[in-house]
């Protein structure tokens, strides 16, 4: 009664250009292997049917922003893989070949003519291909959390006025997390008043989890997310939606998923 499931559809070739470099976007069709893999970089790999699920996994989160604009539902969350947020404007990266939220909401500015919209990633790695294709757009506010240093190094001190760093150094704990979140981001969110909130949901800042060593649990992330979901209430009439990034340990990341979605539903 409180989920409805639904299949992704594959993205239009003409919202990925929307978002990427046209000449990136064709060169990613032209090196899909037909079998075996061929490596894009160390991390980011092609197999056969990798390019099917990149192009459903970018158009789950144009298709999550029509069903919410439209009213269809309140919330989504895109269950996807390959994730998204390393893949920068013109290079794939970390295991991402199409940057999936940042495809999601170039379609609500093109489409819906939404004015400002907030991206919350609270992933372990920070998302340089997020703030990549948004840096000093001023439509779009991408705050990032992450473990640093970490791949894939950024500069915290980097000056774009519409990015917030929430750098937090290994080992770090909940406290420390809800500390960033409240001295760093939530003043500027309030400020910025956004009309659609979109969450890069990484899971692999929980201690669980073999990519990081940050020690978030699994309350930590319901704080963030009723958080998150007070701000949406306020501002955005309740519409969010969340797209999984990371996350590598398969049963803190259900667990943690779930409870994730029960916050966003509050249930």
């Amino acid at each position: 009664d409180f989920l409805r499931w639904r299949e992704a559809n594959e993205v239009a070739i003409e919202q990925l250009n929307a978002t990427h470099d046209p000449d990136y976007v064709a060169s990613i069709f032209a090196k899909s292997p037909e079998e075996g893999h061929i490596e894009l970089d160390q991390e980011t790999l092609m197999m056969p049917n990798t390019l099917d699920a990149a192009l459903r996994a970018s158009g789950a989160v144009v298709q999550a922003v029509d069903m919410v604009m439209s009213g269809e539902v309140q919330n989504a969350f895109c269950a996807v893989r390959p994730p998204g947020h390393h893949a920068e404007y013109d290079k794939a990266m970390g295991f991402c070949l199409f940057n999936n939220i940042a495809v999601g909401v170039r379609h609500a500015i093109n489409q819906y003519g939404i004015e400002r919209i907030a991206i919350v990633d609270f992933d372990v790695h920070h998302g340089n291909g997020t703030e990549d294709i948004f840096k000093n757009d001023p439509k779009v506010l991408y705050a990032s959390s992450y473990q640093h240093p970490l791949f894939p190094y950024p500069d915290p001190g980097a000056s774009h006025d519409n990015i917030v760093h929430m750098p937090l150094e290994k080992g770090s704990k909940g406290e420390d997390f809800r500390a960033a979140y409240e001295s760093e981001l939530f003043p500027v969110l309030e400020a910025f008043k956004p009309q659609l909130l979109m969450i890069s949901a990484g899971f692999d800042a929980l201690a669980e989890d073999p990519m990081g060593q940050l020690r978030l649990r699994e309350d930590d992330i319901v704080w963030v997310t009723d958080k998150l979901m007070d701000v949406a209430e306020r501002y955005c009439h309740g519409r969010v939606i969340s797209v999984l990034e990371g996350g590598y340990n398969t049963d803190a990341l259900g667990r943690a998923v779930f409870s994730h979605l029960k916050a966003i539903m509050k249930i």
